[in-house]
């Protein structure tokens, strides 16, 4: 009688990943927010995140807003304004419009892989529909995020598809970042 050797991976700790569906959304390039100034429709419009990260307004000039949340971005234009607009009731709104920084790519043995660019977070199983889900060479229980981490380096987070389609890790259904690549071997 022979033992079957099965390979394991280590426990991953799946509830330390970030969920930005949880906190305030945080600006890319290409997004587009309207920004409004009560009382001074003057001031007022929308502005794209140029692809340096910034946004320019009138008095205001160029300010930095990918990287920021919109709340970050409302305060300091208002602190900017405060110089030029001495009527306290100048009330400064920001709110995205449309986003168009939110892109990730799910390759390997998917039907359609590729680079996707959604208005909306998607989860794992959400990016392996959108990419037409695993072909018939895929070994789903073998996926991993490569996510791109400032701090952490580059990081695989560790998949298991097929667990997640038959609700034994649900945990693993992780939302997928900015980019992020689903790949699957």
């Amino acid at each position: 009688m022979m033992a079957t050797c099965a390979t394991t991976r280590p426990p991953y700790n799946y509830t330390a990943e970030p969920d930005p569906r949880k906190q305030e959304y945080v600006l890319g390039p290409s997004d587009v927010l309207k920004i409004t100034v009560w009382k001074n429709p003057e001031m007022s419009g929308d502005a794209i995140v140029r692809p340096d990260g910034t946004i320019s307004l009138p008095l205001v000039g160029d300010l930095r807003a990918a990287g920021r949340t919109p709340g970050q971005v409302r305060a300091e234009i208002g602190q900017r304004l405060a110089t030029f607009i001495k009527d306290e009731s100048a009330v400064v709104t920001v709110s995205v419009t449309a986003i168009n920084s939110y892109r990730f790519v799910v390759s390997g043995n998917v039907e359609k892989g590729g680079a996707f660019a959604v208005n909306h977070y998607v989860t794992v199983s959400e990016a392996m529909a959108m990419a037409g889900g695993p072909n018939r060479f895929a070994n789903p229980d073998e996926a991993v995020i490569i996510r791109l981490d400032p701090t952490k380096g580059t990081r695989r987070i560790p998949i298991d598809y097929p667990s997640i389609l038959n609700g034994a890790h649900p945990e693993q259904d992780l939302p997928i970042l900015s980019g992020d690549t689903l790949y699957v071997p």
